[in-house]
C-alpha cells in the first residue's frame, strides 16, 4: 500500500532534498508540493494526501496557522511539522493546533521515514531531541516543585521486567533519553533493524501507538530515569 505525501516548504532546495529521501522508500509517493501555508487547503482538497509535511516558518501563512485552517476543514489531516525550533512552546503550539508530528530540520533520513510511517498509521511522532527536551523540562518542573515544598516524591525506578525483556527495558530507557534508532543501536552495539524490532515489541506490549506515548507512560509509572 502506497502512502501519498504532500510537502509544503518555502525553501525549494530543502523541499527537493526531502522529496529525494522519501522517493527512496518504495511505499512512499510525493504527489504534491507547495511553497506557502496558504496553499495547504487547495493541495489537500485536490490531491488528498495521506500525510502533509509542512514547514513551520513560511512568509505569508505559517505552518501552525495553515495546520489550524486545514484541521478545521479536513479534521482527519495528518500533518508533520518541520521546524528549526526545539523549544517546548513551539512544539506545544504545533500539537495543539492539530499536527500529528514535529520534526527538527536537523533530522536524518531515518527519522523522516519513521515519522511518515508512524503518522500515516495514525500515531504521533516527535523528533528524539524534542522528546528529550520535554522530558528534561518535566524533570526540572518536578525538581522545582520539590524544592518549593510541594508534595512531590522521588520516584523509585522499577524496570517493567514483568512486561518487557531486559533488552527492551534498555531500549525504553534510551528512548526516554531522546536517542534515535541509530543512536540506540550505537549505544547497545546492535543494528538499526534490531532496534526497530525492539521498539515495535515495546509499543505492542505497552499497548501504545508510538514511542512518545511509550516514554510518557514509562515516566508516569517510574519505569525509566528522567536524566537531565
Amino acid at each position: 500500500m502506497t502512502t501519498t505525501i504532500a510537502i509544503i516548504d518555502d525553501h525549494q532546495l530543502f523541499r527537493e532534498g526531502v522529496k529525494r529521501i522519501l522517493d527512496f522508500e518504495s511505499s512512499f509517493s510525493v504527489i504534491a508540493e507547495g511553497d506557502d501555508g496558504s496553499e495547504a487547503i487547495k493541495i489537500v482538497d485536490t490531491y488528498h494526501p495521506d500525510v502533509i509535511i509542512m514547514d513551520i516558518n513560511m512568509p505569508n501563512v505559517n505552518g501552525v496557522e495553515a495546520t489550524g485552517q486545514l484541521i478545521e476543514k479536513f479534521p482527519d489531516s495528518r500533518v508533520i511539522m518541520l521546524s528549526i525550533h526545539d523549544d517546548e512552546n513551539y512544539v506545544t503550539h504545533a500539537l495543539k493546533t492539530g499536527a500529528r508530528g514535529y520534526l527538527l530540520k536537523e533530522m536524518d533520513a531515518d527519522a523522516l521515514i519513521d515519522a511518515v510511517k508512524v503518522v500515516a498509521d495514525g500515531g504521533s511522532y516527535l523528533h528524539p531531541k524534542v522528546t528529550h527536551n520535554l522530558v528534561r523540562d518535566y524533570r526540572r518542573l518536578a525538581t522545582d516543585e520539590a524544592a518549593n515544598g510541594d508534595n512531590v516524591m522521588n520516584v523509585e525506578i522499577r524496570r517493567p521486567l514483568h512486561l518487557l525483556t531486559r533488552r527492551e527495558c534498555e531500549v525504553l530507557q534510551l528512548l526516554a533519553d531522546g536517542k534515535s534508532n541509530r543512536g540506540i543501536g550505537e549505544t547497545l552495539f546492535i543494528s538499526e533493524k534490531t532496534v526497530k524490532n525492539h521498539v515495535s515489541n515495546i509499543l505492542q506490549k505497552m499497548n501504545v501507538n508510538d514511542r512518545t506515548q511509550a516514554v510518557v507512560y514509562a515516566i508516569k509509572n517510574g519505569w525509566v530515569e528522567v536524566r537531565l
